[in-house]
């Protein structure tokens, strides 16, 4: 049983993603501006949060900003924009994918499918080795735990997954179309946009200095790749 939150100040939006929504494996939760939702992410566990951008008293980003200070759950914003300026502000400050009014009901519930099943790591048939490490950088795939030289990383699930990607196979070089097939689950339509935003923020977290990476590296022209260490 999954616990989704939808936060949109329409009244009529948030009926009609719970119609989309309807699954015995749901539970939806509502809340009609952010301090609403901040105040049911205190009390519930909850495992997506579908969030509106433009709401009045505290909006969809400044909500996000506070979720982010202690929660990693998966947030998809809801946006009436469709400029790629505004998805990618979305994603610099922590959404892990948006979906642009109107709706189709389809790809909510794919975008809700692929990020619920990210986030509890659901479906991990193959073999893999449980617990990767690139010089100081160590995941531990069991515990969903990163660390670099010995201190806690908090990654979202969506950076978690790109960084394990690339961990699995050191000097391999990804394409940002194939990141993002792999990760999303989507096409990749405004593929590099979205994933070179995932990129700065890994590191950020994991480099010491982000503008002269020593793990994370960009191949000019073709991608992204983990360095052998």
């Amino acid at each position: 049983m999954y616990n989704i939150l939808i936060c949109d100040d329409e009244k009529d939006i948030v009926n009609a993603l719970k119609i989309y929504l309807y699954d015995a494996n749901y539970t939806l939760f509502e809340a009609f501006d952010g301090r609403e939702a901040l105040k049911v992410l205190s009390e519930q566990d909850i495992h997506l949060v579908l969030l509106d951008v433009m709401m009045p008293q505290m909006d969809g980003i400044e909500t996000m900003v506070e979720i982010r200070k202690t929660n990693n759950v998966p947030i998809i914003l809801l946006t009436a924009k469709s400029e790629d300026s505004d998805k990618i502000l979305g994603l610099n400050l922590g959404a892990d994918d948006y979906i642009t009014k109107p709706f189709n009901p389809m790809e909510v519930s794919a975008r809700v499918r692929s990020q619920l099943r990210r986030y509890m790591q659901l479906g991990a048939g193959d073999i893999r080795p449980e617990v990767l490490k690139v010089g100081g950088i160590e995941l531990d795939d069991k515990e969903k735990q990163v660390t670099l030289d010995g201190e806690n990383v908090s990654l979202t699930p969506t950076e978690y997954e790109i960084l394990k990607l690339l961990m699995l196979s050191p000097g391999k070089v990804f394409s940002p179309k194939e990141i993002y097939q792999t990760i999303w689950n989507d096409l990749p339509y405004g593929s590099e946009n979205t994933v070179a935003v995932h990129i700065r923020h890994l590191r950020e977290k994991l480099e010491i200095n982000p503008a002269e990476p020593r793990y994370l590296k960009v191949v000019w022209g073709q991608g992204y790749k983990c360095e052998k260490m």
